[in-house]
Protein backbone atom coordinates (compact mmCIF):
# COMPACT_ATOMS: atom_id res chain seq x y z
CA UNK A 1 0.00 0.00 0.00
CA UNK A 2 2.90 2.25 1.13
CA UNK A 3 5.30 1.09 -1.92
CA UNK A 4 1.91 1.57 -4.14
CA UNK A 5 1.07 5.01 -3.31
CA UNK A 6 4.89 6.14 -3.65
CA UNK A 7 4.58 4.92 -7.16
CA UNK A 8 1.47 5.84 -8.23
CA UNK A 9 2.51 9.63 -7.95
CA UNK A 10 6.13 9.35 -8.73
CA UNK A 11 6.15 6.81 -12.02
CA UNK A 12 3.18 4.99 -13.20
CA UNK A 13 5.16 2.44 -14.97
CA UNK A 14 6.70 1.47 -11.85
CA UNK A 15 3.13 1.13 -10.05
CA UNK A 16 1.62 -0.95 -12.82
CA UNK A 17 4.46 -3.20 -12.53
CA UNK A 18 4.29 -3.23 -8.72
CA UNK A 19 0.60 -4.12 -8.21
CA UNK A 20 1.34 -6.96 -11.03
CA UNK A 21 3.26 -8.14 -8.62
CA UNK A 22 0.84 -7.89 -5.61
CA UNK A 23 -1.96 -9.74 -7.85
CA UNK A 24 0.49 -12.27 -7.81
CA UNK A 25 1.41 -12.25 -4.36
CA UNK A 26 -2.34 -12.68 -3.72
CA UNK A 27 -2.54 -15.37 -5.53
CA UNK A 28 0.66 -17.23 -4.43
CA UNK A 29 -0.47 -16.81 -1.10
CA UNK A 30 -4.24 -18.23 -2.16
CA UNK A 31 -6.34 -15.62 -1.60
CA UNK A 32 -5.75 -16.08 2.41
CA UNK A 33 -5.45 -12.85 4.05
CA UNK A 34 -3.80 -14.41 7.05
CA UNK A 35 -0.83 -16.45 4.63
CA UNK A 36 -0.39 -12.69 3.76
CA UNK A 37 -0.35 -11.06 7.03
CA UNK A 38 2.46 -13.57 7.80
CA UNK A 39 4.05 -13.43 4.56
CA UNK A 40 3.78 -10.18 3.52
CA UNK A 41 2.46 -7.74 5.98
CA UNK A 42 4.64 -8.92 9.46
CA UNK A 43 8.22 -8.02 7.55
CA UNK A 44 7.13 -4.16 7.46
CA UNK A 45 8.27 -1.96 9.54
CA UNK A 46 5.22 0.39 10.35
CA UNK A 47 3.15 0.71 13.91
CA UNK A 48 0.32 -1.50 14.29
CA UNK A 49 -2.32 0.80 13.10
CA UNK A 50 -0.22 0.92 9.37
CA UNK A 51 -0.17 -3.01 9.25
CA UNK A 52 -3.65 -2.90 10.00
CA UNK A 53 -4.48 0.01 7.03
CA UNK A 54 -2.11 -2.78 4.87
CA UNK A 55 -3.51 -5.76 5.92
CA UNK A 56 -7.37 -3.63 4.64
CA UNK A 57 -5.70 -2.92 1.50
CA UNK A 58 -4.86 -6.47 0.93
CA UNK A 59 -8.36 -7.56 1.40
CA UNK A 60 -9.89 -4.84 -0.53
CA UNK A 61 -7.45 -6.09 -3.64
CA UNK A 62 -8.55 -9.72 -2.84
CA UNK A 63 -12.38 -8.98 -3.27
CA UNK A 64 -11.69 -7.20 -6.20
CA UNK A 65 -9.90 -9.82 -7.96
CA UNK A 66 -12.36 -12.37 -6.68
CA UNK A 67 -15.40 -10.32 -7.99
CA UNK A 68 -13.92 -9.45 -11.20
CA UNK A 69 -12.90 -13.21 -11.84
CA UNK A 70 -8.75 -12.77 -11.87
CA UNK A 71 -7.91 -15.51 -9.57
CA UNK A 72 -5.98 -17.46 -11.86
CA UNK A 73 -4.76 -14.96 -14.38
CA UNK A 74 -5.07 -11.61 -15.68
CA UNK A 75 -5.32 -8.34 -14.03
CA UNK A 76 -7.87 -5.82 -12.04
CA UNK A 77 -10.00 -3.12 -14.03
CA UNK A 78 -7.72 -0.67 -12.44
CA UNK A 79 -4.95 -1.90 -13.21
CA UNK A 80 -5.83 -2.06 -17.12
CA UNK A 81 -7.19 1.41 -16.42
CA UNK A 82 -3.78 2.65 -16.22
CA UNK A 83 -2.90 1.48 -19.32
CA UNK A 84 -5.86 3.02 -20.86
CA UNK A 85 -4.96 6.08 -19.44
CA UNK A 86 -1.35 5.77 -20.44
CA UNK A 87 -2.16 5.07 -24.12
CA UNK A 88 -4.30 8.02 -24.48
CA UNK A 89 -1.14 9.54 -23.03
CA UNK A 90 1.07 7.88 -25.63
CA UNK A 91 -1.30 9.07 -28.48
CA UNK A 92 -1.15 12.21 -27.65
CA UNK A 93 2.76 12.68 -27.34
CA UNK A 94 2.69 10.55 -31.10
CA UNK A 95 0.82 13.47 -32.26
CA UNK A 96 2.71 16.12 -30.98
CA UNK A 97 5.14 17.98 -32.63
CA UNK A 98 6.84 19.16 -30.14
CA UNK A 99 7.53 15.54 -28.93
CA UNK A 100 10.40 14.67 -31.15
CA UNK A 101 12.47 12.72 -28.11
CA UNK A 102 9.35 10.50 -27.54
CA UNK A 103 8.11 9.87 -31.42
CA UNK A 104 12.23 8.76 -31.57
CA UNK A 105 12.08 6.66 -28.68
CA UNK A 106 9.14 5.16 -30.15
CA UNK A 107 10.34 4.67 -33.36
CA UNK A 108 13.19 2.72 -31.56
CA UNK A 109 11.03 0.74 -29.80
CA UNK A 110 8.31 -0.53 -32.24
CA UNK A 111 10.90 -3.06 -33.80
CA UNK A 112 10.89 -4.61 -30.75
CA UNK A 113 7.58 -4.82 -29.58
CA UNK A 114 6.46 -6.63 -32.94
CA UNK A 115 9.36 -8.87 -32.36
CA UNK A 116 8.30 -9.45 -28.80
CA UNK A 117 4.56 -10.07 -29.87
CA UNK A 118 6.10 -12.41 -32.38
CA UNK A 119 7.69 -14.34 -29.99
CA UNK A 120 4.60 -14.56 -27.37
CA UNK A 121 1.78 -14.63 -29.61
CA UNK A 122 0.18 -12.09 -28.51
CA UNK A 123 -0.20 -10.29 -31.64
CA UNK A 124 -3.63 -9.03 -30.42
CA UNK A 125 -2.49 -7.08 -27.20
CA UNK A 126 -1.98 -3.06 -27.50
CA UNK A 127 1.30 -2.26 -27.75
CA UNK A 128 1.70 -0.80 -24.63
CA UNK A 129 0.71 -3.87 -22.84
CA UNK A 130 2.67 -6.00 -24.98
CA UNK A 131 5.94 -3.85 -23.56
CA UNK A 132 4.49 -4.05 -19.61
CA UNK A 133 3.55 -8.06 -19.72
CA UNK A 134 7.37 -8.00 -21.57
CA UNK A 135 9.20 -6.37 -18.88
CA UNK A 136 7.37 -7.82 -15.99
CA UNK A 137 7.97 -11.28 -17.87
CA UNK A 138 11.94 -10.27 -17.75
CA UNK A 139 11.97 -9.24 -13.96
CA UNK A 140 10.33 -12.29 -13.37
CA UNK A 141 12.89 -14.69 -15.15
CA UNK A 142 15.52 -13.18 -13.39
CA UNK A 143 13.75 -13.17 -9.90
CA UNK A 144 13.83 -17.17 -10.74
CA UNK A 145 17.46 -17.07 -11.92
CA UNK A 146 16.65 -18.13 -15.40
CA UNK A 147 19.11 -16.92 -18.30
CA UNK A 148 17.72 -14.13 -20.78
CA UNK A 149 19.13 -13.91 -24.04
CA UNK A 150 21.34 -10.79 -25.31
CA UNK A 151 18.59 -10.11 -27.78
CA UNK A 152 15.43 -10.25 -25.11
CA UNK A 153 18.03 -8.43 -22.52
CA UNK A 154 18.37 -5.21 -25.54
CA UNK A 155 15.04 -5.83 -26.45
CA UNK A 156 13.89 -5.26 -22.91
CA UNK A 157 16.20 -2.78 -22.06
CA UNK A 158 14.65 -0.58 -25.07
CA UNK A 159 10.69 -1.33 -24.04
CA UNK A 160 11.78 0.03 -20.46
CA UNK A 161 13.40 3.35 -21.81
CA UNK A 162 10.65 3.82 -23.35
CA UNK A 163 7.94 3.21 -20.80
CA UNK A 164 9.89 5.60 -18.34
CA UNK A 165 10.22 8.21 -20.91
CA UNK A 166 6.46 7.94 -21.49
CA UNK A 167 5.98 7.63 -17.30
CA UNK A 168 7.74 10.96 -17.13
CA UNK A 169 5.39 12.71 -19.75
CA UNK A 170 2.47 11.14 -18.13
CA UNK A 171 3.84 12.65 -15.01
CA UNK A 172 4.48 16.03 -16.53
CA UNK A 173 0.90 15.64 -17.86
CA UNK A 174 -0.65 14.90 -14.60
CA UNK A 175 0.95 16.89 -12.12
CA UNK A 176 2.50 19.69 -14.32
CA UNK A 177 5.93 18.60 -13.25
CA UNK A 178 8.77 19.06 -15.63
CA UNK A 179 11.21 15.92 -15.75
CA UNK A 180 14.32 15.97 -17.23
CA UNK A 181 14.89 13.46 -19.97
CA UNK A 182 18.70 12.28 -20.80
CA UNK A 183 18.49 12.61 -24.90
CA UNK A 184 20.62 9.40 -24.71
CA UNK A 185 17.13 7.23 -24.52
Amino acid sequence: MIVAQNKKKENIAEYLLYMWQVEDLIRANHFDIDAIRQTVISRYEQPEEIKQDIARWYEKLIHMMRTEGVMEKGHLQIHKDVITDLTDCHTHLLQSPEEMLYNATYDRTLPYIVQLRAKSGGNDLPELETCFTAVYGYFMLKMQGKEVSATTEEAIRQVAAFLALLAARHKEKSFGESIKIEETL
